[in-house]
């Protein structure tokens, strides 16, 4: 698959449709027609998890998987779609140039999508009205992005995991008790309550199914930004299409399936970890060992709709990025210097205001 397999021409006058947040369809920029995404067999078929064991022993059908020309950036590392017409622009992740790489990469197939709900000019107000709200951003740096360049809308990576566990553990609960004492404080005695736990070890059996555990596929973009996207709405998935990217761009994943699963079992222990406190139950309790079995474990890839600014403002790149589908906007933050400056100095004359003012006082008392 390459860029070009995400064009559709127009019945009408041949132009390239593009998918429309708006209107939910194809539609011409160029002569205002508008067409449905194609409603074939796939777009009412159930989205099925792919096995994991069979797909890391190559065992997944040639269906399943794709080739795709990316574009791969130097500076940041992210994988990229580039129009075949197009041979040199920027990165829409950190705004680097970047030429149009050769060769073709073969891919397991997304899945799923999750189709673009906000349109580029809902996308940018929702971007500068969180600036807004940033009082110690340059005025620069707000006053370029409300008049720059528009917003790139990239289809990001992520895999899901699906597993059914058994967690074996060993621990302690935890019982709080008193103990009454006698002290002395400034030369009197009291009697005080101390509170101490007693600890008795137990262990136990804990079972959790999970269901779309979700893992960002992509070192483009710091987590920190992306997981404060979230929620995203994976109950409106639908079966992957090309028509619902037309006209924007997609990643392609930089993390793989073995190294998903990794962070995937991080997030599924923090679960399990907190059904085993509370099976331990107690007044408190201490988690000293857990071994998990997976009986069953299956995935998806999946693209999720995000709008994306990079900024380069007085030699450095701020990236802004707006969850597609409900407008959350997460970024790095700029800090004006001279704001802080005089923030610090009003701060300073009020607080000099304040003594000074009770200093008067304080004489006219005397």
């Amino acid at each position: 698959m390459t860029a070009s397999d995400h064009r559709f021409p127009c019945d009408q006058c041949g132009a390239d449709l593009r998918y429309s947040p708006d209107a939910g369809q194809l539609v011409c920029d160029h002569c205002g027609h508008r067409e449905p995404v194609e409603d074939d067999a796939r777009r009412t078929e159930t989205l099925v998890e792919l096995d994991y064991q069979a797909t890391l022993d190559a065992m997944l059908p040639e269906s399943e998987i794709e080739e795709i020309r990316q574009t791969r950036c130097t500076n940041c590392g992210a994988e990229f779609e580039m129009d075949e017409a197009t041979h040199a622009a920027e990165c829409p992740f950190c705004a680097t140039p970047v030429v149009t790489g050769t060769g073709l990469r073969r891919r397991i197939k997304p899945r799923g999508v999750l189709p673009f709900a906000l349109s580029e000019a809902e996308a940018h107000k929702a971007m500068t009205d969180w600036l807004g709200r940033l009082w110690f951003a340059p005025n620069g740096l707000k006053d370029y992005a409300r008049k720059g360049r528009r917003m790139e809308g990239i289809y990001v990576p992520y895999w899901t995991f699906d597993a059914d566990t058994t967690t074996n553990y060993r621990g302690q609960r935890g019982t709080v008790y008193y103990e009454t004492r006698r002290v002395t404080r400034n030369g009197k005695t009291e009697t005080v309550r101390v509170q101490r736990t007693r600890w008795r070890s137990v262990s136990g059996r804990v079972a959790r199914v999970f269901d779309d555990v979700l893992v960002l596929a992509s070192k483009s973009l710091p987590k920190r930004y992306t997981y404060a996207l979230e929620p995203w709405d994976l109950s409106l998935l639908q079966p992957y299409q090309p028509q619902f990217l037309a006209g924007f761009r997609s990643e392609g994943y930089t993390i793989d399936l073995e190294d998903g699963l990794i962070e995937a079992r991080k997030i599924m222990e923090q679960v399990i970890r907190r059904d085993a406190k509370f099976d331990i139950g107690g007044d408190r309790q201490r988690v000293d060992w857990l071994e998990t079995r997976i009986s069953t474990l299956t995935f998806k890839h999946v693209l999720l709709p995000v709008w994306l600014a990079a900024y380069r403002y007085r030699g450095k790149t701020y990236r802004f990025v707006v969850n597609g589908r409900n407008g959350r906007v997460q970024g790095e933050r700029p800090w004006s210097a001279w704001k802080i400056a005089f923030a610090v100095g009003l701060v300073l004359a009020v607080v000099g205001g304040l003594a000074a003012g009770c200093g008067y006082l304080s004489a006219l008392q005397q």
